[in-house]
């Protein structure tokens, strides 16, 4: 009875915690052959920026294949199909680090460090008209450096970066814009690099973070709420980022806000935290290690992108094991990691893995560093979709013991990316004898044993599992002997 209660109050809360809305089996993606820094969504299209120069076919090698796309491209959501959408991002250091679209849908308003869009001047802000992919004329501000952020109002268009001024007017790493390009009186005095920008119009309020210690000429660390038609300070953060830990990404559903921070060396804040819009106050915050870089809210979960490691003390996590998990998926109530481990390699650059992430037409698009997802090649940009198609690893069946009329079999148990509780299927001489079910994860692979009742001879054992939708290959099949049950010499009570 204990157990049964036990496992019915495990299955109450991972459904009160929800469940995530993809696989964590890839799509076939094409690839670039250099980072992503961005992504963003409008009318079922994905728009992909950075750092490259070619993208690639899915499963096309390096230099292979190769379709110029200068450091944008932009692909069908929901199929993945390259689309012809591609003007080139040149000089300057010729990157693509923000992009947001209008609420409509029908501007993509794009930042970086650039001069040239096409054969269009553009200092490091563009608008793109998402009908025909063109260069909007009018919005077309010179902004003085690296524009790394970008948010967007029915009205107003904020920047943030590592800019002095914009439209020659000092403006210190934020500004507001109209969507047709005119500086707004907007402003606010931040003394290092914006990285994320989310609004909250209805609540009266910008959120802001970055790498700043100081706002309008008083501390805030990280983090701070302006007012987003004044630029005056709202709230700060005090107590939420110790030194050397910077915001480098913003989300907000319609109740919370959530905020991604990189750690600037060993054992700086890392992690993840939840607000409240109305007040700002913190729901939970958790301490895994590892450079959070991008974060999406959806279905009532959250999703990051990170190179995490040591999450031993948030609900669902993992212990510290000298490797990294690179996505992952929380609850937005408990901060409960789920279990959802699609993974990336770190890649090149700095070696942080993924660094965006999207979400359109029911498929996540992330995009980063990474030159590997799941172990198989794969650069620069990924999807996950609702179908599950991966079965879970077959395991190494071995004998431990034989008696009479019994053979036990002892097995390491297999893991599955997205599905916890496997069930393993044993056969004897290719007929099934059992079966057993049990949960695992990539840092728990429990030791499990089955004993079978046999008739003596030899037989062949074979095991397989399942996560309920796909089944491994049968495991190389391992032999048994069971030796006769001994005849009883005696009698007893023979007068003999």
């Amino acid at each position: 009875m204990c157990c049964t209660t036990a496992l019915l109050d495990a299955s109450l809360a991972a459904a009160a915690d929800g469940t995530p809305a993809f696989s964590a089996d890839p799509l076939a993606t094409w690839q670039t052959d250099g980072i992503v820094w961005s992504m963003a969504a409008a009318n079922g299209v994905v728009y992909v920026g950075g750092t490259f120069d070619h993208v690639r076919p899915p499963g096309a090698a390096p230099g292979q294949r190769q379709v110029k796309r200068r450091n944008f491209a932009a692909f069908d959501a929901a199929t993945g199909k390259l689309l012809p959408c591609a003007p080139s991002f040149t000089g300057h250091h010729h990157t693509v680090r923000a992009m947001k679209a209008s609420p409509d849908g029908r501007v993509l308003y794009v930042g970086g460090s650039f001069d040239h869009v096409g054969s269009a001047r553009a200092s490091n802000a563009v608008a793109l008209h998402t009908s025909n992919c063109t260069p909007s004329k009018s919005f077309r501000p010179s902004v003085s450096a690296t524009v790394r952020a970008i948010e967007t109002t029915d009205k107003t268009i904020f920047l943030g970066g590592d800019f002095g001024r914009v439209g020659g007017q000092p403006r210190n790493r934020i500004a507001a814009l109209t969507p047709k390009g005119a500086l707004l009186p907007f402003r606010a005095d931040v003394d290092q690099p914006v990285r994320a920008l989310a609004a909250a119009a209805s609540h009266g309020r910008l959120f802001v973070g970055g790498d700043f210690e100081s706002v309008n000429g008083q501390g805030a660390r990280s983090l701070v709420t302006l007012n987003p038609t004044t630029g005056k300070t709202v709230l700060s953060y005090p107590g939420w980022f110790p030194p050397q830990s910077s915001v480098k990404a913003i989300a907000r559903d319609k109740t919370r806000f959530f905020v991604g921070a990189e750690g600037h060396g060993p054992g700086i804040f890392d992690g993840r935290i939840a607000g409240r819009l109305t007040n700002g106050t913190m729901v939970w915050k958790d301490t895994c290690r590892g450079a959070t870089q991008a974060l999406v809210p959806y279905k009532g979960l959250l999703y990051s992108a990170s190179h995490a490691h040591d999450c031993g003390e948030t609900p669902g996590g993992f212990p510290e094991r000298g490797d990294r998990q690179h996505l992952l998926v929380q609850s937005l109530d408990t901060r409960k990691i789920l279990h959802w481990f699609p993974d990336t390699n770190d890649g090149v650059g700095e070696h942080v893995g993924p660094r965006a992430l999207a979400v359109s037409r029911g498929v996540l698009w992330a995009g980063g560093e990474f030159t590997q997802v799941n172990d198989t090649p794969q650069q620069g940009i990924t999807r996950f979709g609702s179908r599950d198609t991966g079965a879970p690893k077959v395991p190494v069946l071995s004998v431990s013991d034989t008696d009479p009329g019994r053979v036990t079999l002892t097995w390491r148990a297999s893991w599955d990316r997205d599905d916890a509780s496997l069930t393993y299927r044993i056969y004897r001489d290719g007929k099934l004898v059992a079966r057993k079910t049990k949960a695992s994860t990539f840092w728990d692979l429990p030791r499990m044993s089955h004993t079978d009742s046999a008739p003596a001879g030899r037989h062949r054992y074979e095991i397989e599992v399942t996560d309920g939708t796909n089944t491994s290959r049968r495991s190389k099949a391992v032999t048994a002997t069971v030796p006769a049950k001994a005849a009883q010499d005696r009698v007893v009570g023979d007068p003999r």
